[in-house]
Parts: C-alpha cells; structure tokens; sequence
C-alpha cells in the first residue's frame, strides 16, 4: 500500500490557494519545492534553508531599487524626501518596516512552526482581503512583539 506523502499534498494545498488567491510567487515557490521533492533533490533544501531568504532579500532590493539605478527616480527626488513631511513620515515607517522585517526574519529562522501559519496568513490575506503578498516577514516581526520573542 502506498503512504501518504503529507508533505507534498501541503505543498498542493498551498499552491492550490495561491493560485485561488492569484499569489504568482506563492505558486510558484510551492511548485519548485514540490518539484524538488518529486524529482529527488533533497540535498538542495539544507542549502535554501541556509541561503533562501538571503537571495530573496537581495532580489527584492534589486527590484525596489531599481528606479534609482534607472535614474527614473532622481538623486534630486531622494534628497528632496527630506524636506517634505510625508516623506520623512514614509522614511520613518520604512524604517519601522525594515526593523519588522528583521525580527520576522530571526523569528522565522528560530520558530520555523510559525512559518506555515504566516505563509497560510498571507494567502488568505490576499484571497479574501484583495491583499497583496509581501508580508510574511512583516508579520513575523509584528508575532514576535506579541508573543515577546527576541
């Protein structure tokens, strides 16, 4: 009799829900994971574990950046930020966002059970909430003040 594997229908259940949810790079990473399970490359996990969120970081910084490398958002616009209100306000949340950031990151390298429950979160977020799926990071950070971690 065949087992089970309960991984991989978590993995199904998870893409299935980005794509009812329309989560592009949820899908997607749950397919590529599924795929590495399915196609026996096991021995890459140890090395996503260790290196994945460090490369999605850098190509998220890539891409937020990008405007600036691009020159379609000036050096004059960048220093002009710091004469207008909202935009000290927007430094000041960004700042509070990356600092999230950061303790969502330790809490999900340290508590890796509550990965799955933030991951399911987002999801639902964008599903019922016409969210958009940035936040698991962010809602790590804002876990860790509640349950006092870090």
């Amino acid at each position: 009799m065949n087992q089970i594997d309960v991984t991989s229908l978590l993995l199904l259940l998870l893409a299935a829900l980005g794509i009812f949810s329309s989560n592009m790079p949820i899908t997607v990473a749950m397919i590529v994971l599924l795929l590495l399970r399915v196609l026996h490359l096991n021995s890459t996990f140890p090395w996503l574990d260790k290196y994945g969120l460090t490369i999605g970081i850098i190509i998220l910084t890539i891409g937020v950046m990008s405007p600036v490398a691009s020159g379609k958002i000036s050096i004059q616009t960048l220093w002009g930020s710091f004469l207008n209100w909202k935009s000290l306000l927007a430094i000041g949340v960004g700042m509070l966002v990356a600092w999230l950031g950061g303790r969502g990151a330790a809490l999900m390298g340290s508590q890796p059970t509550v990965v799955a429950g933030l991951l399911i979160g987002t999801v639902l977020g964008v599903a019922f909430f016409r969210g958009v799926p940035v936040g698991p990071l962010i809602a790590a950070g804002i876990l860790s003040l509640m349950i006092g971690k870090l």
